[in-house]
């Protein structure tokens, strides 16, 4: 396990009652985290970091109540994405090193490994439903795996950079790829076949969420540009709204319209999308 945050050391009173706090306190690791991932159900937080370490944490608005459940070294290089499996259970970690693990929540136990699931190194992971999920490499191929075949169902590469981030609907049919080639990749999974590709945009695509309960999907750029797709329009843009920001590194979906973007500029900004520009 890292070593934690130094903590306070000053003596306090035995009677003290524990503070509480409007947000957790912060976590800290001895290496750089690439990756976090928040439980569907509980207070628990997954980190991978460039050491290829994977972390479990458990964290309270309870002053000093964060702790460390577990930590996970199997990874041989950066662990670039963490994700957790939609009944909360498991955890799927990828890789540098072109492997995918997936873990038990309760122990950190590692179930399942694909040692050389792709030919480059793995950039994402997303959950689709509980047997089915999808990767993405540095070299645009796409995955989609299911565990009770223990094998991939659909691989294809149509494009041509970094698979960035992924996003698919509700019913788990649609998987959408954002590419730093500035393409958004449709595939239908139920089908297992590629269906299009968008125009290419300005800059890298860096993330996709769905909005307007998927009516519209949102696709971040490395140029501070949200580029906006009506759901049955996703050959070209509806929309662009342009943010004071270097780029759009990751972006959270918070309600229907309001989204959350993190920037390289260390500024997370919050707002509406509207046709007026992003309102917040």
């Amino acid at each position: 396990p890292r070593p934690r945050c130094p903590q306070d050391s000053s003596e306090e009173p035995a009677a003290r009652e524990p503070r509480l706090r409007d947000t957790p306190e912060d976590i800290c690791f001895e290496a750089t985290a690439n990756a976090i991932a928040l439980h569907p159900e509980r207070p628990l937080l997954a980190a991978g970091d460039v050491d290829g370490d994977v972390y479990l944490y458990s964290y309270s608005c309870t002053e000093g109540e964060n702790r460390q459940l577990w930590s996970s070294g199997h990874h041989l290089k950066s662990c670039r994405d963490v994700a957790f499996s939609k009944d909360g259970q498991k955890l799927f970690t990828v890789s540098k090193d072109k492997s995918i693990h997936i873990l038990t929540v309760e122990e950190g136990r590692l179930e399942t490994r694909f040692p050389k699931a792709h030919g480059s190194a793995l950039n994402c992971v997303l959950p689709i439903d509980h047997h089915v999920f999808a990767t993405g490499d540095d070299g645009g191929a796409v995955k989609v795996w299911d565990l009770r075949r223990g094998d991939a169902i659909l691989e294809a590469r149509q494009q041509e950079e970094y698979i960035s981030a992924m996003a698919v609907d509700g019913n788990g049919k649609i998987l959408l790829t954002a590419s730093g080639d500035g393409t958004l990749g449709v595939y239908n999974v139920k089908r297992r076949r590629f269906e299009l590709l968008s125009e290419p945009q300005n800059g890298d695509l860096t993330s996709v969420v769905l909005l307007k309960r998927g009516r519209k999907v949102a696709c971040g750029s490395s140029e501070g540009t949200i580029y906006l797709f009506n759901w049955d329009g996703f050959g070209a843009a509806s929309d662009r709204f342009a943010l004071r920001a270097e780029s759009i590194d990751c972006m959270v979906p918070i309600t229907d319209s309001i989204v959350c973007v993190g920037s390289l500029d260390g500024v997370i900004r919050s707002g509406a999308l509207e046709r007026r520009g992003v309102v917040g």
